[in-house]
């Protein structure tokens, strides 16, 4: 029998190993990993190589764990002191925009369904459903991009966008259930629906706040000898936190998101370890969900939705996304200036939640639900192809794009959280040289010692005797500057 255990693994692998591959290629030419993760997956899917995966329950349990990953890791990368300046901005957009896109958006299919040459027929509820699966943005890509490119972003747009897409994600989750509710029941009334989202949003917030703050006091008391076990700790802390909070009919990914938010920003032990396996963990997940979905979808079922699919997607893009936008930061006047509004309203990159999310009215059985399902795949693809290719040249064209600063040093060396030190690397020039060649003779500023000189490829132990020549590279270790 071909379906074995040997024969997932193998074919698993190679599904990893090309995504890989392939993402490093479509790298340097500025295409969002997460695209090609999904090409991958069609090509090997069921209108490519063959192979069969049509279980939208187990897609939707995939993606429900890897979000949960991917949520917590977002929310430990997002530091208070970047997001404060624009946290009211970030906050509107992740709800007021998200309602607001999901509106109208909603409003235009419904609208389009009543059109003689169309060829979906939507209510409005389905229509309002549709738009709610994919009113939430992704920007992970988007910066991935930026990152390779080696671009900053002006007037806190970074922080801003990073709190939008890390947040937004349970308001188009709660709205895509409270329609399904909705639909499948006469008996839901807006009372209901909105005491539904207040629930939500309540305990889950509440739930992410309180397990993230229990989260680091359990990790930096517990002492365990094997250090590699400290992320797996925290690994479980992420699990336990979203399913307890749906356990109380909470918002899951609010809170392991927020919960992220909690851990990332406390001292914590062994943080270097924690942070480079939750991000290695958080990038397969990533991959894997965006290989499940890929091979979920049949591409000659999406190409029949493709004309009316184009129109929904240029909406939301032209539309749709810019106008809530507008409205959202609007009352912020001379904060969010033009050209940052409009920048956020390119930056409205769908990605792997909205195909997510489509897969609950399948789950559900809603009727139509392949027609939602193909819909927002196709404009996925739409948004990743048209936006996530060009967010850097958009960003370079409004005069909002500067160099990323520098971070870390040439010597890959850090320090433990608990050591108050400054690690930075210097190069020797002609100029240092001219007191003499020596370390004794160079003026350091008091209290900064070096540690390792850096000659080409050799590494050598500093004394007061070794003779520097320029380009030699120094690794300083100083006291902590506060302020």
């Amino acid at each position: 029998m071909w379906f074995t255990a040997e024969n997932v693994l193998l074919v698993g692998s190679i599904l990893l190993f090309v995504s890989i591959m392939v993402s490093k290629t479509g790298y340097r030419f500025g295409v969002p990993a997460l695209l090609l993760f999904l090409v991958v997956g069609m090509l090997f899917g069921s209108d490519g190589l063959g192979l069969q995966f049509h279980n939208a329950r187990e897609a939707q349990f995939i993606g429900m764990v890897a979000l949960s990953v991917i949520l917590f890791s977002g929310g430990m990368d997002t530091k208070m002191a970047d997001i404060k300046p624009v946290l009211a901005q970030g906050i509107v957009l992740s709800t007021a925009g998200v309602l607001l896109t999901a509106l109208l958006t909603g409003l235009f299919i419904f609208w389009l369904s009543g059109m003689s040459w169309t060829n979906i027929h939507f209510a409005l509820l389905p229509s309002l459903l549709l738009a709610a699966t994919m009113s939430s943005t992704d920007s992970a890509s988007v910066f991935a991009i930026l990152r390779s490119q080696k671009m900053n972003l002006k007037h806190n747009l970074r922080p801003m966008l990073e709190l939008e897409s890390g947040s937004n994600d349970p308001m188009a989750y709660m709205l895509t259930i409270v329609l399904i509710q909705f639909i499948q029941s006469s008996g839901l009334d807006t009372v209901s629906i909105l005491g539904s989202l207040a629930v939500q949003f309540l305990i889950g917030g509440a739930s992410g706040y309180l397990l993230g703050r229990l989260a680091v006091w359990v990790i930096n008391r517990l002492n365990i000898d094997n250090h590699a076990l400290y992320p797996i700790l925290l690994l479980s802390f992420v699990f336990f936190i979203f399913s307890f909070t749906d356990l109380l009919k909470g918002n899951g990914y609010l809170a392991v998101y927020l919960a992220g938010m909690m851990v990332g920003n406390s001292k914590i032990t062994n943080r270097r370890e924690i942070y480079t396996f939750m991000d290695g963990l958080s990038w397969l997940f990533q991959i894997i969900m965006f290989l499940c979905l890929g091979l979920l979808v049949n591409p000659h079922e999406m190409l029949e939705v493709a004309v009316v699919a184009l129109l929904i997607g240029l909406f939301m893009i032209v539309v749709g996304r810019p106008l809530s936008v507008w409205l959202c930061l609007l009352p912020f006047g001379k904060r969010v200036n033009t050209r940052s509004m409009l920048f956020v309203s390119w930056v409205g990159l769908r990605g792997a939640v909205p195909i997510i999310f489509a897969t609950y009215p399948v789950v559900a059985g809603v009727e139509g639900a392949s027609v939602i399902f193909n819909v927002v795949f196709f404009i996925t693809i739409l948004s990743l192809v048209t936006q996530g290719t060009t967010i850097s040249r958009v960003a370079r064209a409004l005069g909002l794009s500067t160099p990323m600063p520098k971070t870390g040093n040439d010597f890959g060396v850090e320090l433990p959280e608990e050591i108050d030190s400054d690690l930075r690397d210097m190069t020797v020039t002609a100029e240092l040289l001219r007191r003499g060649p020596t370390l004794k003779e160079m003026n350091l500023p008091k209290g900064t010692l070096v540690m390792i000189v850096k000659r080409g490829q050799e590494y050598l132990i500093p004394n007061g005797t070794l003779q520097l020549r320029e380009g030699d590279k120094l690794l300083l270790i100083s006291e902590k500057r506060n302020g």
